[in-house]
């Protein structure tokens, strides 16, 4: 069959792209913007690729393409979706072919949440893969461990991360209804995306649409100590719950060993020691509860504590999860993709458990839709307590401008201390006052959803030159 991928440089559905390609289809997709690495990558797979939404690409092929496969990049007025609607042709989207044509009849392990799916979606496959289970997967970054997002697999098992966010614009549930999987992590629940949720409760009613999906032989991994998940939990339950957290009134519950891993309790009795890599890069109390609820995942398929946490003793992490990009000048720059005040509050936190009393110099993005419309600007001061100094970017203008006053936000940060927090409405700007602020023994903490305007390098190649001078 030949399928033709709209919006096919997005990570899940270039992931599609790939395990479509894998499956034996031909593939050949289509993207506003195709550049590297995602059209390396896919055209090293012999997927075929075209920029832009012009209707005219239908004329390029010999015979017109089996399916179209829709990402949720695309919306009606969209040149191209007209001429397929109109040309009466067969569409649907990317997670109603995945669930039909990959996930059925396989016993899928889905990894929902407000905060780290990726991360944990990444333990949970190499704890299979390191214990010989050869999974499928689809992960919505790269991770470290493996060379690709997203493969078909052998055998019965396939990991997924269960986003939460809309199908497509003709299916506005949640992506992860599709899955059906016999276990499901539920990791956590937060306000977020509020550019298609009205309220937390929404986003509650579509977790419940997953809980309803679990046969009843399959199992809830569940976070206990999360009252929206409490509260979805409440609305109805099919299947048995097994829950984790901090307090060991949980099924699942750590002990804190601070960086170097945790002590892994069932019912309150040790059953296990997880001691990280001393390269893997990860940190935080949200990456031991991410490592226990992944943990608790594999427990359901046959994997014991003992040897998931042998897996996660050599795990890498993810690329974008307080990533090392480079040293210079003794100055030490991370790159992550927190963006939501949560996440921003456990990475700072994760890299203050590790540099102890040394300065982090956090700079942070906020880009995302849900930052963009203001509805959690006021948590963005409190998130960053823990930073020794602030600098924030938010363009003046053009559509990624922010419609709020960036410095007003941040101002309560310099309440104590002035000049902890600055603003900026140019990139160049805020590059040269970081390195002019940075000192040897410093830590940069690069936080965006996006590519950044390449401030990484820029502000490298800014502390090379100063350490030239």
């Amino acid at each position: 069959m030949h399928i033709h991928i709209l919006g096919i440089c997005g990570t899940f559905m270039g992931g599609i792209a790939a395990i479509a390609r894998q499956a034996g289809h031909r593939v050949s997709g289509c993207d506003a913007n195709v550049y590297p690495p995602m059209s390396t990558q896919l055209e090293s797979q012999g997927i075929t690729l075209i920029e832009g939404f012009l209707p005219e690409q239908l004329l390029q092929f010999e015979t017109m393409p089996d399916l179209f496969v829709i990402g949720n990049v695309v919306s009606r007025g969209n040149p191209l979706m007209e001429a397929i609607l109109n040309q009466g042709l067969p569409y649907i989207s990317g997670p109603q072919w995945l669930g039909e044509q990959v996930l059925f009849g396989r016993h899928v392990l889905a990894v929902a949440g407000t905060h780290g799916k990726t991360t944990t979606c990444a333990m949970l496959t190499w704890i299979l893969e390191f214990n010989g289970f050869k999974p499928g997967y689809l992960i919505g970054g790269v991770p470290l461990n493996f060379s690709v997002s997203a493969r078909l697999g052998e055998g019965s098992y396939f990991v997924i991360e269960a986003d939460e966010y809309d199908t497509a614009f003709f299916d506005k549930r949640s992506k992860f209804v599709h899955y059906r999987p016999r276990t499901a992590l539920l990791n956590n629940l937060e306000f977020d995306h509020a550019d298609i949720f009205s309220d937390l409760a929404a986003i509650e009613t579509q977790f419940h649409h997953l809980v309803r999906t679990v046969p009843s032989e399959g199992l809830l991994v569940v976070n206990g100590d999360e009252p929206a998940l409490e509260r979805v939990i409440t609305r109805g339950v099919w299947a048995p719950v097994e829950q984790f957290g901090q307090s060991k009134a949980n099924a699942w519950s750590l002990i804190d060993q601070e960086d170097d891993g945790f002590i892994v309790l069932h019912q309150g009795k040790e059953v296990a020691s997880v001691k990280w890599a001393p390269d893997s890069g990860v940190m935080g109390r949200h990456n031991q509860l991410n490592a226990l609820a992944a943990l608790a995942c594999a427990n359901h398929i046959g994997i014991s504590p003992i040897d998931a946490a042998k897996a996660l003793g050599e795990f890498k992490n993810v690329k974008r999860r307080l990533e090392t990009i480079g040293i210079a000048n003794g100055v030490t720059l991370y790159d992550d993709f927190a963006h939501h005040p949560t996440a921003i509050t456990t990475t700072v936190n994760g890299l203050r458990r590790r540099v102890g009393r040394s300065r982090i110099l956090a700079v942070l993005e906020p880009r995302s839709n849900t930052m963009k419309l203001g509805i959690m600007k006021a948590q963005l001061p409190q998130s960053l307590i823990e930073a020794d100094k602030v600098f924030a970017y938010g363009a003046s203008s053009g559509k990624e401008s922010l419609g709020w006053d960036l410095a007003e936000v941040l101002s309560p940060l310099n309440a104590d201390e002035e000049n902890k927090a600055s603003a900026f409405d140019m990139l160049t700007a805020l590059v040269d006052a970081v390195v002019a602020e940075a000192q040897a023994g410093d830590h940069i903490l690069v936080m965006s959803n996006g590519g950044f305007g390449g401030v990484h390098q820029k502000i490298l190649t800014a502390l090379k030159e100063k350490d030239g001078r």
